[in-house]
């Protein structure tokens, strides 16, 4: 009975039974124009089937499309002539947006058979003669990774785009392949970038960083109708130090893992906050599917999809503070880090790296690397003592060799002495010392003060960041126990969970450090009384007054710290210096044996930096 009801009402519609209906012809134009079969749809038209069959592929082609839909909405019939509507949907950028507009298209009979009326209006109603479809995307640019005052971290630097001007291709499939042969990319999606593209205008394929584009500039300078433009941005200054990260393009490897359509413009964060809050920098394209005339221009724009500009992330850095981290590692000719931190918020202020001379930094950076801290852990090795009834003034000797638990340990025989206090071994760096004051000391001890200190804390940074571990502690072994007091065995920190160490001490608060703002932060109150801590500040700035870390006593506030040395290699060493003056907690490292090294390093930061005033 359904069945029946419409044929019935179809049949009322199209005069059913007195002439033929033009329905059938619509429905096979949609349905092979639909199915891409391009020339069975153009023999169902008026025009030459060569020509429309070619300028429906065409249509598809400069729309970049993957599919189409096509619905019959009706059928007008009078006499010899009919007027047909339809709904098409189209599938654009790989299935992300979905263009949909209604269309009509008139029919004549002739000789008992229906024909579609041929015009360009027949793909889409306001085309004209000589029109074609483009689509325009547009990526506004990457939003910047800020400082705490709301300012791009990343400096303007080179950058080099490539693209070409469609319209000037003498064979775009042409340029399409040997495009893709240089640069890896899918040679389908270049060359339908290049028809949908609006064609008198520059179209940019991929934007490159000046070593990138000096490798491939030889070969890209061959591909067919192919410019270069050399422009400025804030895009590839991203360095090192495991903060801002690196960006990638076009041609990124990790767009390509995600299965990512090539888009002109893309970026993609590769590590770092750029990895991390990607899709809030990158927001969303704006596309358009506009109409451009035999002369190029765009006649009109047809469909838009508004995109969004990216939202740009503010971090705790200081810009001061981060310049003067900066410009105190330029001039060093060996590899040198520093992170700052602010003790009474745990906000992360500087972070910097240089790499230079025969001996590499360690991997992970200032936040991340999982190194031996050596005589600098004596910081917290020290908090544990003063609470056994150790106190600065207790002799203690330092001596040029000790056994504890059947393990040797040795000290620098300039620091060897029978009758100097604790805080003379301290400053001194006397190894020795530390390693028979361990036996004082139970596990259970150390492992308290390394948890007070935050060593070992869950950490929720954006980025990849190590509070530090101590798995010799609850072994119980003496010699484990004594290497772990001054630094080595089982101990591993960064730089940053070392910087955290120290503002601990200035602030008697422990905090988790906190990098993007507002990120909420984590804190305690040292577990150490206002007694113990104020000596364990003396016995930092008795480092720095008149112990190895001397380097570093600056006229003004005081600076309080504590130096070590790491080796790390048969022939590489790394000089530690910890501390804080004010309210500026820091870890400096540098590639070398000395323990002045870093303590020099430090004093060239905090010149610059300033005395680290409550902020």
């Amino acid at each position: 009975m359904i069945v029946v009801v419409g044929v019935i009402t179809i049949g009322l519609a199209t005069d059913f039974g007195s002439e033929p209906s033009a329905e059938p012809t619509v429905q096979a134009f949609l349905l092979d124009w639909q199915q891409q079969q391009f020339q069975a749809a153009a023999q169902l038209t008026t025009g030459s089937p060569g020509t429309v069959g070619a300028q429906l592929a065409a249509a598809f082609q400069d729309l970049d499309a993957t599919e189409m839909f096509l619905g019959m909405r009706g059928v007008v019939q009078h006499g010899d002539t009919a007027v047909a509507t339809f709904t098409a949907s189209v599938e654009l950028a790989q299935g992300r947006h979905q263009w949909t507009y209604q269309g009509r298209f008139g029919l004549s009979r002739s000789g008992g058979s229906w024909k579609v009326i041929w015009a360009p209006s027949v793909i889409e109603p306001s085309m004209a003669p000589g029109d074609r479809l483009a689509v325009q995307t547009t990526f506004a640019p990457r939003a910047q990774i800020l400082d705490a005052g709301g300012r791009p971290l990343l400096a303007p630097s080179s950058a080099y785009v490539v693209g070409v001007y469609p319209a000037a291709l003498a064979s775009p499939p042409r340029t399409a392949a040997a495009f893709s042969r240089v640069t890896g990319l899918d040679q389908v999606q270049v060359l339908g970038q290049l028809r949908s593209a609006p064609p008198r205008a520059f179209l940019p394929l991929l934007t490159l960083n000046p070593a990138s584009y000096s490798k491939l500039q030889a070969p890209l300078a061959a591909v067919p109708g192919l410019h270069a433009k050399r422009v400025q941005m804030r895009l590839f200054g991203g360095g090192r130090d495991g903060v801002i990260g690196q960006v990638g393009t076009e041609d990124s490897d990790a767009l390509r893992a995600e299965g990512a359509a090539f888009q002109p413009g893309d970026t993609v964060g590769l590590s770092g906050l750029e990895e991390t809050y990607q899709d809030s920098l990158t927001g969303t394209p704006t596309t358009k599917v506009v109409v451009v005339n035999s002369a190029g221009a765009v006649a009109g724009t047809l469909w838009t999809s508004p995109g969004s500009a990216g939202t740009p992330v503010r971090t705790t850095i200081d810009a001061h503070d981060q310049a003067a981290a900066s410009a105190a590692l330029a001039g060093l000719r060996a590899s040198g880090e520093i992170v700052a931190v602010q003790p009474s918020t745990g906000d992360v202020l500087a972070v910097a790296r240089h790499e230079a001379g025969a001996l590499p930094l360690p991997e992970g950076g200032a936040l991340n690397a999982r190194l031996a801290p050596g005589m600098t852990f004596t910081i917290v090795s020290a908090a544990a003592l003063l609470g056994t009834g150790i106190a600065a003034n207790t002799p203690v000797p330092c001596t040029d060799v000790t056994n504890v638990g059947g393990q040797t340990f040795t000290s620098d025989s300039s620091s060897a002495s029978t009758g100097q206090p604790f805080s003379a071994d301290f400053a001194s760096g006397c190894g020795t010392a530390f390693a028979t004051l361990s036996m004082r000391l139970s596990p259970g001890q150390l492992a308290a003060a390394e948890k007070d200190f935050g060593i070992g804390y869950p950490w929720d940074l954006p980025v990849q960041a190590f509070s530090g571990s101590a798995a010799a502690a609850g072994s119980g072994a003496p010699a484990g126990l004594a290497a772990e007091t001054i630094g080595q065995g089982g101990i591993r920190m960064s730089p940053l969970g070392m910087a955290m160490v120290a503002a601990e001490v200035e602030s008697g608060t422990g905090h988790v450090p906190v990098l993007v703002a507002p990120d909420p932060a984590a804190s305690w109150r040292s577990a150490l009384s206002p007694g113990a801590l104020a000596e364990l500040r003396g016995l930092m700035r008795q480092t720095v007054r008149s112990g190895t870390g001397r380097a570093a006593n600056l006229a003004g506030a005081q600076v309080f710290g504590q130096s070590g040395v790491v080796r790390t290699g048969a022939r590489s060493w790394l000089s530690w210096f910890v501390g804080y003056r004010g309210d500026l907690a820091f870890a400096v490292l540098e590639t070398g044996r000395s323990q002045q090294q870093a303590a020099a390093l430090a004093a060239s930061f905090l010149g610059s930096a300033g005395p680290g005033e409550k902020r």
